[in-house]
């Protein structure tokens, strides 16, 4: 059951589930062994589905409602985008609960598969609908260089011709608690990637002006929500510093 406060409302139903997973007795006293060849070994599948509180009306409502979806591309990514916000929250709760740093966000990017339907609730948290329909796998995201594609990048990290910033890890955790609905988080993760950049980058001085309005909003995030036209000015700022920076390198 997820709710944004105690006594609130209901927001939506998380159903959980793994297929494919070894049986825990199996894993009991395991030894090392040998092997001639490394197999690839079978993994288990997480399934998640976020199911609405408030059932339609009759099933001709919900067939029109998904009718609707097929037709609109907005429409299904704000379906998809509004579920994985539900299970990531369920995931930084995971996280907090378990002690576990390890335990990272989902993006549509990295699911296997998306699906979008209707039917009972039990069948549904099975997996069974009575009608649903399978989303195209979305790619995974690439950032657009015009010097150098990530893959050229990634070769020069590993091969320590080029070195990764500090700053830069920070960068990709401010916009991933964006991403996440985690504003608060973001910003303090913003004000730390912005001194780290202004140390780092070569013509890094020419972020101060930012230190002023990225030191309020960090003080503000301790308390609520900061403002979020200043946070997304102030990270789509630092980005573009380290897009300069990749062009020059």
């Amino acid at each position: 059951m997820v709710r944004s406060e105690p006594d609130g409302p209901l927001e939506a139903i998380l159903v959980l589930g793994t297929e494919g997973a070894p049986e825990r007795r199996l894993l009991k006293g395991r030894r090392p062994r040998e092997i001639e060849e490394a197999a690839p070994e079978p993994v288990p599948t997480s399934r998640a589905t976020v199911v609405r509180p408030e059932p339609f009306a009759s099933s001709e409502h919900a067939a029109a409602w998904l009718a609707a979806l097929r037709g609109d591309d907005e429409a299904l990514a704000a379906e998809v985008e509004g579920a994985l916000g539900v299970l990531n929250r369920a995931l930084r709760a995971r996280r907090a609960a378990g002690a576990d740093p390890w335990l990272a966000d989902v993006s549509a990017e990295r699911a296997l598969v998306a699906r979008i339907g209707y039917g009972r609730g039990e069948a549904v948290a099975d997996g069974r609908f009575a009608e649903g329909i399978e989303l195209p796998r979305a790619g995974a995201r690439r950032v657009k260089r015009s010097m150098e594609t990530p893959d050229e990048r990634f070769a020069a990290l590993l091969g320590a011709r080029e070195r990764a910033l500090v700053g830069e890890e920070l960068v990709l955790r401010a916009r991933s608690d964006v991403e996440a609905g985690r504003p608060r988080e973001a910003a303090l993760q913003v004000r730390v990637a912005l001194e780290a950049l202004i140390a780092e980058l070569p013509d890094g001085e020419k972020l101060h002006e930012w230190r002023g309005p990225v030191g309020e909003l960090a003080n503000a995030s301790l308390r609520a929500d900061p403002d979020a036209a200043t946070l997304s000015e102030a990270l789509a700022a630092l980005e573009a510093a380290l897009r300069r920076h990749r062009h020059r390198a």
